[in-house]
């Protein structure tokens, strides 16, 4: 690696290095996608996947700074030959996992066309470019086509802005530094204020990469793939040890992954509750929360994700559990001073455990400003542990008879004392558990 190191020193400093060589239209490219944390890497990779433009088998290896795997369980497999997943930072800890993988992955040529790398949010993607240039059986093999930076466009300015303990490196600041072409996404969040702030902030950082706007990263994939934008002159130039094997990344201390893996269902509606309370009290320390889950009740995925104070999940039809594949949760929090004890214990009371009450069971229901009366009729309906037959007084307005309990606790639903009246609603529905 040393005697590599000095030889591309001189091949740097004479001018002569082109991604157009020829050496390189015997390799394979790769394509590498950074971004921080929750700025839409995934989103583009699935898009890239999706499309029927390329006519490309992919190699994907996908970086997860937890220990936890989330986003290899929501790729599109449609144009995938292999997924490698490497569990920590690939910039640093894990390097040589990196190296390993390729060196596997050569072995399986010509199975397909293309490699991505996917990096965590916390990644400096110089490390990972460097791999290419000073591990000589990874160069012999491939080539670096470009590094692809996603831009979050309403959270972006507060990352480049943070300040950082002596020492340690801005991610986000990193990433924009050395990419060759960078979507600005999310531009749908920000007025054009802020994102001509943005705008002036990336350009700041990095005048020579092409910003490209987009919402939900949807680009053509003929702007991302072969585009051979990876200069080395300029990287060298801008940052002279970039090929300096000794080189060191520190990442802050203070941010740090907690990941929860487990075989299990969820109550997703007590989930959603539970998220709701954090994003009202730890947003601005929360980076990047995101999970696969099984629902109890549902076929489908439910897949979530979160950046600060904005949220989505939803049950995907397109992710859905395999009859052989073994239904599991996996969660991963990316954040700053994260109380992991805390964030454990609120996961875990979200589990499905037995529930208290079957069909046909008299219970009680809050209903918002009182109690009332009412029967079970069906369990684990739409994602609720009850479904319940109110007793509504003949003549009294209600604009249902019927209500839901999003949790099998008593601040819900309670035992009632008395013995049920006769109900034909117990007759006519079954538990979701029976029927299924």
């Amino acid at each position: 690696s040393r005697s590599l190191y000095k030889w591309v020193r001189e091949w740097c400093s004479q001018g002569v290095v082109s991604m157009a060589s020829a050496a390189e239209k015997s390799t394979v490219p790769v394509t590498i996608l950074t971004g921080f944390l929750g700025a839409g890497k995934t989103t583009l990779l699935n898009h890239i996947l999706e499309s029927p433009d390329h006519g490309k088998r992919f190699a994907i290896i996908e970086n997860e700074f937890g220990e936890v795997g989330v986003d290899d369980k929501v790729i599109k497999e449609t144009s995938v030959e292999l997924i490698e997943v490497i569990n920590g930072c690939v910039c640093c800890t894990v390097r040589g996992d990196l190296v390993k993988v390729l060196k596997r992955l050569a072995e399986k040529l010509p199975s397909f066309d293309a490699v991505i790398i996917e990096t965590t949010g916390l990644a400096d993607p110089a490390p990972v470019a460097h791999t290419f240039f000073v591990e000589e059986d990874v160069a012999r093999s491939y080539h670096l086509d470009g590094i692809i930076t996603v831009v979050d466009a309403k959270h972006i300015l507060e990352h480049l802005n943070e300040e950082k303990p002596e020492g340690v490196e801005n991610e986000s600041v990193e990433q924009i530094a050395f990419a060759d072409r960078i979507l600005l996404n999310k531009c749908d969040l920000v007025d054009k204020k802020t994102l001509d702030e943005v705008r002036k902030a990336i350009m700041g950082i990095n005048s020579h990469a092409e910003i490209v706007h987009t919402t939900y990263s949807k680009l053509e994939p003929s702007k991302l793939l072969n585009i051979g934008a990876f200069d080395l002159n300029r990287v060298v130039a801008m940052d002279p040890g970039f090929l300096n094997t000794d080189g060191e990344h520190q990442h802050d201390s203070t941010v740090s992954s907690v990941s929860v893996r487990f075989e299990g269902e969820l109550n997703y509606m007590q989930l959603k509750m539970w998220i709701r309370q954090l994003m009202r009290t730890k947003a601005s320390d929360l980076f990047r929360y995101k999970g696969v889950l099984a629902v109890k009740g549902s076929s489908m995925k439910y897949v979530f994700q979160g950046v600060h104070m904005l949220f989505s999940g939803d049950l995907e039809p397109s992710f859905k559990w395999k009859d052989d594949e073994v239904r599991e949760c996996r969660f991963v929090f990316i954040g700053r001073n994260l109380d992991k004890e805390a964030l454990k214990l609120g996961i875990m009371e979200c589990k499905v455990e037995s529930l208290r009450f079957q069909v046909g069971d008299c219970v009680q229901a809050n209903i918002g400003q009182h109690w009332m009366d009412g029967q079970v009729i069906k369990t684990w309906d739409e994602g609720y542990p009850y479904l319940i037959d109110l007793d509504i007084e003949p003549g009294a307005y209600a604009c249902t008879s019927w209500g839901w309990a999003p949790m099998d606790t008593d601040v819900f639903v309670r035992a009632k004392k008395f013995a049920c009246p006769s109900s034909s609603a117990s007759n006519d529905v079954t538990s979701s558990e029976t029927a299924a």
